[in-house]
């Protein structure tokens, strides 16, 4: 059960969880950043496997790693980022918000 609002004790309280939503964009991007600039060797290895299946195979396994290495980078980097978001949703912002009053708080710890 959520806590009530401190402020007009109604119980229609909903978690804002900006830190965490903010926390996974970052990570998403910082992630598939990262992943990209790790492309060039997962187009390496994407061309390595798909050599025997000829130039084609070459071409499409390079690219096929590329996108494999972004979207792995870009994952990571999510859950990362979402991860040290609760922690800032939970330590430092006010991440209750009240629906009847409009405030914004912390929970109340047992």
């Amino acid at each position: 059960m959520p806590s009530p609002c401190p402020h007009c004790h109604s119980i229609r309280v909903v978690p804002r969880d900006l830190g965490q939503r903010i926390g996974s964009v970052i990570g998403t991007v910082a992630g598939a950043a990262s992943g990209i600039a790790r492309a060039i060797s997962g187009a390496e290895l994407g061309g390595a496997l798909g050599a025997p299946a000829g130039p084609g195979g070459a071409v499409l396994g390079a690219i096929a790693g590329a996108v494999l290495v972004g979207l792995i980078g870009g994952t990571t980097g999510c859950a990362i980022g979402a991860a040290l978001g609760q922690v800032i949703d939970a330590n430092v912002l006010d991440n209750h918000l009240c629906l009847d009053c409009g405030s914004s708080f912390k929970p109340m710890t047992d």
